[in-house]
């Protein structure tokens, strides 16, 4: 495989670009900074294919970075292949509005042929190519400048092996017949609210002080502010107040702005500055959460009742069992509050449709309904259907 020198240039990079739209994929991995930031700061990105890799230095000066974004978000002949991308995702909606697509994250894509549920990329190497990678530079700050050969070769590094393992993993999906069940999810993953940040939303994030809407009003409204606050600022939301801090205004609001000064998490300057002005008008013109927005009263292990929860452990069982027996993720199939849900008597799933439906669902949805039942055989527990057991037994009395 042919590696690139460090790209620093629009003419280098469309060169690239132009080899790379004629592959069949291209895997892709960025290194950021964002420990001061709201807005992550893209630093380096890697690309490759099977033939050759390079690394992209999106701080040099009058490097303009369309080629690229071109590739990955209008050619839809190119497969982009990531590992766990969610931020490196993140990072090309912010710059483009726009996601990678057609779309393909081998950490995803193990749940389907391996019982891991979010392998890291090193154990991903390690178990695919034998290879220990050196994790010295994986701390470095990527802002500063001249990078090192150490830390570019460790960046690329990144892509040359996925590019060697993606091609060997899409081999066994299609010999298990699983790569049509990751389609949906790799749809999912190219779906850009994904990655948007709605400040109305952002209240959701934080553990909810009670179900008292006029409490949760101010929680929706405070957290909508910080967001805000912290985009223009752009630093991290929490350098503008914590989720304990806001949570704690929410649930006791301060009646005047000197009382914030008493406030844990919040310093004495907060009595008397233009941000405190600006937290005390929120708090003052929130508003009582609308119903229609109240958090579902379902928790976990909640008005289920003693029996209900008792079928929610044992479809819990039943989940465990079948990863097993079919070498899977089992938060590939579904998540304890949706068995919790399937166990409260709703139907209307996930778990209930689709290839879900066919490899666990049709099962869960029997044991609910008391159709199947768990037998031990040969050491191991497994599943057995009641008609099957019923005809067992009275093939056995009638052999007597």
């Amino acid at each position: 495989m042919k590696i690139h020198d460090l790209i620093t240039t629009t003419n280098a990079l469309a060169e690239l670009c132009e080899r790379l739209s004629k592959s069949e994929f291209v895997t892709v991995d960025t290194e950021f900074m964002r420990e001061n930031t709201y807005w992550p700061e893209l630093c380096l990105v890697q690309i490759a294919n099977e033939k050759e890799a390079a690394a992209i230095d999106p701080l040099a000066d009058g490097l303009d970075l369309k080629p690229l974004l071109d590739l990955l978000t209008e050619n839809e002949e190119v497969l982009k292949v990531f590992h766990a991308g969610g931020q490196d995702v993140e990072i090309i909606v912010n710059l483009t509005g726009k996601t990678p697509h057609p779309i393909f994250d081998t950490q995803i894509a193990m749940m389907a042929i391996s019982q891991s549920e979010q392998i890291g990329y090193a154990n991903l190497v390690e178990s695919w190519l034998n290879i220990s990678i050196d994790k010295g530079a994986r701390f470095t700050d990527w802002s500063r400048r001249p990078l090192t050969d150490r830390q570019i070769e460790y960046a690329i590094g990144d892509v040359t092996h996925l590019s060697k393992i993606f091609p060997r993993m899409l081999e066994k999906l299609v010999k298990t017949g699983r790569g049509a069940w990751l389609n949906a999810e790799m749809e999912k993953l190219a779906e850009v609210s994904n990655y948007l940040t709605d400040p109305d939303q952002a209240w959701r994030r934080i553990r909810s002080p009670g179900r008292n809407p006029q409490v949760l009003g101010r929680l929706k409204a405070l957290a909508a502010w910080r967001e805000g606050e912290a985009q223009h600022k752009n630093i991290p939301r929490g350098r503008i107040m914590r989720d304990e801090t806001l949570a704690d205004i929410a649930s006791h609001p301060p009646k005047k702005q000197a009382d914030l000064a008493k406030v844990r998490g919040l310093s004495a300057a907060w009595r008397e500055n233009d941000i405190g002005k600006r937290l005390m008008k929120v708090v003052e013109q929130a508003d009582p959460l609308d119903k229609s927005e109240m958090p579902a009263k379902m928790k976990r292990g909640a008005p289920l009742g003693k029996e209900g929860a008792l079928v929610a452990d044992l479809l819990k069982l039943l989940l465990k069992i079948r990863a097993r027996e079919i070498d899977v993720a089992a938060r590939l199939l579904t998540k304890a509050d949706e068995m919790e849900a399937l166990a409260a008597g709703l139907r209307d799933l996930p778990i209930l449709k689709g290839w879900r439906y066919d490899v666990f669902g049709r099962d869960a949805l029997e044991l609910v309904e008391g159709k199947l039942a768990f037998a031990v055989k040969s050491g191991k527990l497994t599943m057995t259907h009641i008609d099957d057991m019923h005809a067992a037994m009275e093939k056995s009395l009638a052999a007597e």
